[in-house]
């Protein structure tokens, strides 16, 4: 197979200076604040975003040690395989979150409910749309018995270089 390369579209801004201490979704990070720094030559491409309240942020996982396809989450004391978790010890690094946004000024994107470390390069960003986006799902595997240890779960630092 080919190589595929990405360019950073620019970067995401936070008061997490390294992964230990950073929540571990946006949903237990609710409330925490950060920034968007679109690289100007991108900033053409945020015309309307600013009529979303949520948005997708798509980032590279730069402090990601590596991959490994069986991994114990921080929610659970099993191992369990890389693609039946969100982690970023993963083949391809790549990280995801839904974000509220607050107001953009110019390049510079105002968020909350962060949960990214500081410097992270920023792939792309799509609008949330529930209808799109948001399903009825009957079943969420291993995390049925652990989602409930979401807000108090943090980065243990387990997964950086």
């Amino acid at each position: 197979m080919n190589e595929i390369r990405y360019k950073p579209i620019g970067v995401i801004h936070s008061s997490f200076k390294e992964p230990k201490g950073t929540p571990i979704q946006p949903a237990g990070a609710e409330g925490i604040g950060g920034t968007v720094e679109v690289f100007p030559e991108y900033a053409e491409g945020l015309k309307d975003v600013e009529g979303f309240s949520h948005i997708i942020l798509i980032y590279h996982f730069h402090l990601s040690k590596g991959v490994s396809l069986k991994v114990k989450p921080y929610m659970d004391n099993e191992e369990h395989g890389v693609f039946a978790m969100r982690g970023s010890s993963r083949p391809n690094p790549i990280g995801i979150s839904i974000v509220r946004l607050i107001k953009i000024e110019q390049n510079i994107l105002h968020i909350q409910d962060v949960d990214i470390v500081d410097g992270t390069p920023l792939l792309d960003i799509k609008p949330y749309v529930p209808e799109f986006d948001t399903r009825e799902v009957e079943k969420i595997g291993w995390l049925e018995k652990n989602v409930h240890k979401l807000s108090t779960s943090k980065d243990d630092g387990r997964f950086v270089k």
